[in-house]
């Protein structure tokens, strides 16, 4: 990504922390959709802007995709430095603290 920011390393989660960040997903609407196209440069950026803007996102994943839920979560999360909240069916739950002094989820 050309405008790449410093991201710390991807948080540790407890049970708790997750079970609460999948409650708040809960009534989320996907932000993007993973198909064929797979995982690229551009779809990382607004992956990235998301995450950025609302520190918890949904993404869905097509049955299209070469990728399984569980494979498309953990390459996005690694590349984002953001933590995998869940992967339930065929949806993503990604989590990463905000670099903007804006208001955090509180966990």
């Amino acid at each position: 990504m050309n405008n790449e920011r410093i991201y710390p390393a991807a948080p540790v989660l407890t049970s708790q922390q997750r079970a609460k960040l999948r409650s708040m997903a809960s009534t989320m609407s996907p932000v993007t959709q993973i198909g064929k196209g797979g995982v690229s440069e551009n779809f990382l950026t607004t992956v990235c802007d998301a995450l950025e803007a609302r520190e918890l996102i949904k993404l869905s994943v097509l049955e299209t995709s070469e990728y399984t839920p569980r494979e498309a979560a953990e390459g996005i999360a690694e590349a984002l430095n953001a933590a995998v909240v869940g992967v339930i069916g065929r949806k993503i739950i990604l989590y990463r603290r905000s670099l903007n002094g804006k208001r955090h989820i509180e966990l």
